[in-house]
């Protein structure tokens, strides 16, 4: 619960530091095979922004167990970076445009029938930029 506070008011925080935020969230993806990856749909401001990104928090949600081995990346059109857990933050996309739109990219290795699939319920960013 904390940290679902926090997130909720990270870009109040970046805002009053003289910087800007935009929020994106979007339903998941279902993944029923090992070495195929699945990107969600782009997460972008629904307002116009200028700037440079310098902190984003995530969050996803799955429905059911998390595979074993599963990779999650979170990219930009030229960068991505790997997610450590179900929600954090990264300086990892620092530098990159504000504008571009953000995905989340989820892909478990190896070959055959994921069992069960994997089931995102919902991923969501918060952009901070300057």
């Amino acid at each position: 619960m904390r940290a679902l506070l926090w997130l909720m008011l990270l870009p109040f925080g970046a805002m009053a530091a003289g910087e800007g935020a935009w929020q994106a969230s979007g339903r998941g993806v279902t993944l029923n095979h090992r070495g195929v990856a699945a990107s969600s749909a782009p997460l972008a401001s629904s307002q116009a922004v200028s700037g440079l990104i310098t902190l984003v928090a995530w969050r996803y949600e799955l429905n059911g167990p998390t595979p074993a081995g599963l990779n999650v990346r979170l990219c930009s059109q030229t960068r991505c970076v790997t997610l450590d857990g179900q929600s954090g933050t990264t300086w990892g996309l620092q530098g990159v445009p504000a504008v571009e739109p953000l995905r989340f990219v989820w892909d478990v290795p190896g070959g055959g029938r994921l069992l069960p699939a994997l089931n995102v319920r919902r991923n969501q960013v918060i952009v901070n930029y300057r």
